[in-house]
């Protein structure tokens, strides 16, 4: 017998008529690329989503085409993620940070037929259009004023709006319609692209809402840091439009000084975004002896957060950090850290110890652990395994490929070492390619990252493992001191002395001015190792 309910798609459109009708009055401001800060309301912004969706549909954008940008965190570019996948069509951010041969790559895999991009992107627009691609139309997220000259056949956005009607009815289809494409880092070997759904959309959505995952809430002022070209921006912009959170949209300026000038005007109480770019806010605001005391929490995922970190937003600040992790396969969340009603009686460092962990999976998502045999193995917070997923959000395959090495039936792999204890709290000690082996034994290049960072001499720490001609490899650290402190290798290494058990430490260390960082923010380890892959350890 089937229950006597209504069926009515999960559409992303949806989420956007219900923020208008529902949240009309809350604000939505961006840094905009041009410099000046604008205001809309969630009301304002559909009256130009519907614009825009008719302006598409007359330049012959139908359903199923792919919609590409190169755009920052920005009203137009919010904009773009609900008229397209509104249409049927299907928007595919793409990561500017990437390198040229990896843009044109994923251009032509996905099939873009339109290119939308800030200003700031012209250089990469224009590679594009000198290169074989299917993309017909180009289009600058500017208006007339500040349309760049020398581009033929380039139209700015706003003209594309001009005279459109401000009403639009919505298509209804099948909520397992394609809605957007997100491509991975391609750190290693080509990049690979995560078809999303609507109904994966709103279900990512729905639960990222909940207080136990990130919590965003229409009491909230929501700044997402994580650009809208990386997953979506965590789907940030359609939880906030199903829970009419005020959005403040950083646009370009991602540097500690802008950021920390918009939590303080706009008065954010919540922000997301990587580790790299909190050490900037922490720096500005100690170089301006500034309190964000109205900043309520900060999520951070990406990669590890550094103790420290977490130390300096709650104990200086006063906000509750919200350690977390996922993947872009995952649409991207998989786990967030949440402290239990038992947690409370434990100390300070102890309750530190369990935030580093990357937290507990939310409903929806499932994890387990395999070991090499790909037998599963116990979640008693000791055992480490390969991490693996499965839920209503997570990648079934990815576009246009044949490699289902990362999908095992109905697991998919998600290259972490981890482990997971009696209460749910994941933790990764390290990647699959990145884990330390020594002697036939494991060595978390976290972990050792994690204990370099305590100490407050040093920014940033990398932990690579080394060829040894009798333990086949051992750990070496590089590190990256603050700038306005000095620490010895031998006093560092006696402080590590203190914080990790003798065989995990490093073999030796080494002073960089900058670690080599990824398009989505990741030290990249492999150009590490590769390096110092003849390194002499003594």
């Amino acid at each position: 017998m089937n229950g006597l309910m209504m069926q009515q798609p999960l559409l992303i459109s949806s989420q956007l008529e219900f923020a208008a009708r529902f949240h009309q009055s809350v604000e939505i401001v961006t840094r905009t690329v041009e410099g000046p800060i604008v205001r809309t309301t969630w009301s304002g912004l559909a009256k130009r989503v519907r614009q825009l969706a008719n302006a598409l549909s007359a330049s012959g954008i139908k359903r199923g085409d792919v919609v590409a940008t190169l755009a920052w965190n920005t009203q137009r570019h919010l904009e773009l993620y609900f008229a397209v996948s509104g249409l049927g069509a299907v928007l595919h951010t793409i990561n500017p940070r990437l390198p040229p041969d990896q843009l044109t790559y994923i251009a032509n895999d996905a099939g873009d037929v339109m290119l939308c991009f800030d200003t700031t992107f012209l250089p990469l627009a224009k590679h594009l259009a000198s290169v074989q691609t299917p993309i017909k139309h180009f289009v600058a997220l500017t208006d007339d004023a500040h349309l760049p000259k020398d581009f033929q056949g380039l139209r700015s956005y706003e003209s594309l709006l001009v005279g459109q009607p401000e009403t639009f009815t919505w298509p209804s289809f099948d909520e397992n319609t394609a809605s957007s494409l997100c491509y991975t880092s391609g750190t290693v070997g080509l990049p690979k692209g995560v078809l999303y759904s609507h109904r994966s959309t709103v279900l990512h959505s729905y639960a990222i809402c909940m207080v136990d995952a990130l919590a965003i809430s229409g009491q909230d002022v929501t700044l997402p840091v994580v650009p809208m070209f990386h997953v979506n921006a965590w789907g940030v912009p359609y939880a906030a439009a199903m829970v009419g959170s005020k959005l403040v949209l950083p646009g370009p300026a991602l540097d500690g000084v802008s950021l920390l000038d918009l939590i303080t005007t706009e008065h954010v109480t919540s922000a997301l975004g990587v580790p790299t770019v909190w050490l900037g806010l922490l720096a500005a605001a100690k170089t301006k002896q500034v309190k964000m005391s109205m900043l309520q929490k900060v999520t951070i995922g990406g990669s590890a957060c550094p103790p420290s970190m977490i130390t300096a937003f709650q104990e200086e600040h006063g906000a509750r950090v919200l350690h977390a992790w996922g993947m872009t396969e995952l649409s991207p969340l998989g786990t967030a850290n949440v402290l239990l009603p038992k947690h409370a009686s434990l100390s300070k460092e102890e309750r530190l110890q369990v935030q580093l962990k990357q937290g507990r999976p939310i409903f929806g998502i499932d994890l387990r652990l395999v070991d090499d045999d790909g037998k599963v193995v116990p979640h008693d917070g000791k055992t480490s395994g390969h991490l693996e997923a499965k839920g209503g959000w997570v990648a079934s395959a990815y576009f246009k490929s044949d490699d289902h090495s990362h999908h095992d039936g109905e697991w998919f792999a998600t290259g972490d070492i981890a482990t997971i204890d009696g209460d749910g709290y994941m933790q990764i000690t390290d990647r699959s390619k990145d884990v330390i082996k020594s002697g036939g034994e494991w060595i978390s290049s976290i972990d050792v990252e994690h204990a370099a960072m305590m100490h407050p001499a040093i920014a940033q720490a990398a932990a690579v493992g080394v060829p040894h001609p009798r333990w086949v490899e051992r750990p070496l650290l590089v590190v990256v001191k603050h700038k306005d402190k000095e620490v010895s290798k031998e006093d560092l290494r006696a402080f590590l002395e203190t914080k990790l058990v003798k065989w995990w430490l490093p073999d030796a260390i080494e002073f960089v001015d900058a670690l080599p960082i990824g398009p989505t923010g990741k030290v990249l380890k492999r150009q590490l190792r590769e390096k110092f892959k003849d390194y002499a350890l003594p």
